[in-house]
């Protein structure tokens, strides 16, 4: 399935000390989930911030969300059936319409 997103981020926000050089320019690693299936009251299906090291993630490092993703596009390929486990007696009687 192919996907459009569009990202748009606040550069003011970026951590500068977590830019790097690399071999063809300067970079930044960021991070972003994307929910295909939900928007939030801005239309907007996800966020985007900057990567963090194991050691952040272990010590709960928050880095500040740098900007939002919005999916755009999407070629309308069927996605594949959830797996589902099991249900309990409950979660069946919540699909009973009686």
């Amino acid at each position: 399935m192919k996907v459009g997103i569009s990202v748009r981020i606040d550069v003011t926000k970026i951590d500068k000390s977590r830019l790097y050089k690399g071999a063809k320019g300067t970079y930044l690693d960021l991070t972003t989930f994307v929910d295909t299936d939900e928007k939030d009251e801005y239309e907007n299906n996800g966020f985007i911030s900057q990567s963090t090291t194991k050691d952040e993630r272990e010590a709960k490092y928050q880095t500040p969300i740098l900007g939002n993703v919005k999916v755009f596009y999407t070629d309308g390929a069927a996605k594949a059936p959830a797996i589902a486990s099991n249900p309990t007696i409950e979660e069946m009687d919540e699909d009973i319409p009686f």
